[in-house]
């Protein structure tokens, strides 16, 4: 059976940046309907996220939307009242090599002037924040107090309870199948149920971007890339900060790890070269490859028990920065893609952005952030701290 239904606003994609985009589209006036193929909320690569939240990057548009999303991470409890572990534990980037030293040291000036709080520490001064690092051979690391971590399934669920309150309707278990187009404009989105009518349509489809944009005859330059990671058994707190190595090696491109407000333990790489592709099957390299760079620069965690791992989809562009604002080709296409692995700590900050763009209520600071991450730009150039 066909149904024809007209909203203001239909967003495609339930994940960490499609619901808070929803919520606070409905918030804003708007008639929202989601639409997304998984089966409830969540259930796409938020769920497969670590839960890291910074702002420690090296443009200034990530800096600034971090830093909101650490407002709303941080003061999500009294505002909504909503638990969702948030944990203030900071992030450092350590050194163990020279090029590293000067990565970091080169982009201090840059983040302190977008408003980051972070400083460069000396080994003895760094070990005194992470006690537990290898000193052999540290030269030293950023400190950024203000990050943190959070838990993306409960905060994905808080936003989806808020959304739904706010009137948003969800439909789980609809794909976009289809797209009508006339005179540059989407005039319905098209589901195996239905077709759904709106005056904007919001991509937020992660790994499923392209496909999704290729509806409307949009080519997104969005590529998915296969991330693994593992989580331990819960341990007492001996850690604060998410510790950040940026060394290449054999396998990766970098690494990262932190103890979660519960206690376990949770590590990710980036795979060297990429793991193009939908895959999601773990592997038998991962865990002997970041074990033994884990422990190169943290002895400790040498007898904690993993208890599972896992791979999620990154939803990368070619220069490392997302997506966001309105197609060049479709007049009311509007694009949150390419988040690059960061969709939970971008996604609140974005959903806002989407939405002053939607209600054209953009602020004075949107314009210069809206440059780095425009649709049309050229892709030079790269992320330095993907």
């Amino acid at each position: 059976m066909t149904q024809s239904t007209t909203y203001d606003a239909i967003v495609v994609g339930a994940g960490s940046l499609g619901v808070p985009t929803a919520y606070y589209l409905a918030k804003a006036g708007l008639k929202v309907l989601v639409l997304d193929s998984v089966s409830s909320v969540g259930q796409g690569s938020n769920k497969r996220a670590i839960g890291g939240i910074r702002a420690t990057h090296s443009d200034p548009a990530k800096i600034r939307l971090c830093l909101r999303s650490i407002e709303i991470f941080s003061t999500f409890r009294e505002t909504f009242g909503e638990d969702i572990e948030w944990d203030q534990c900071g992030y450092s980037f350590v050194a163990y090599t020279p090029r590293e030293e000067k990565t970091l040291n080169d982009l201090l000036a840059k983040q302190k002037n977008y408003g980051l709080n972070i400083d460069w520490y000396s080994p003895d001064d760094l070990l005194k924040i992470v006690p537990d690092l290898n000193p052999r051979g540290l030269l030293g690391g950023t400190f950024s107090p203000g990050d943190g971590s959070a838990s993306p399934l409960l905060t994905n669920h808080a936003y989806y309870t808020l959304a739904v309150t706010a009137g948003v309707t969800f439909k789980f278990n609809e794909p976009v199948s289809g797209m009508k187009l006339q005179n540059g404009r989407i005039q319905a989105v098209k589901t195996p149920q239905g077709e759904y009518a709106a005056a904007i349509v919001v991509n937020t489809a992660g790994p499923n971007a392209a496909a999704v944009g290729k509806l409307a005859g949009v080519d997104l330059p969005v590529r998915p890339d296969s991330h693994e990671a593992a989580i331990t058994e819960p341990v007492a707190r001996f850690l604060g900060p998410m510790i950040v190595d940026i060394r290449p090696a054999a396998g990766s491109s970098n690494y990262y790890f932190y103890q979660h407000i519960t206690g376990q333990i949770i590590f990710c790489i980036t795979p060297s070269p990429n793991a193009w592709g939908e895959n999601v099957d773990e592997t038998s390299s991962f865990l002997p490859m970041v074990s033994r760079r884990m422990l190169e620069i943290m002895p400790r965690l040498a007898n904690i028990r993993v208890r599972r791992t896992w791979r999620g989809l990154y939803p990368m562009t070619p220069d490392g920065f997302p997506i966001v604002g309105w197609s060049a080709e479709v007049e009311n296409l509007l694009l949150g893609v390419g988040l690059c692995g960061q969709g939970f700590m971008l996604g609140p900050s974005t959903g806002e952005l989407l939405t002053r763009l939607a209600t054209g209520s953009l602020l004075l600071e949107d314009k210069e952030t809206l440059s780095y991450l425009s649709p049309s730009r050229k892709f030079e150039g790269q992320e330095l701290l993907k």
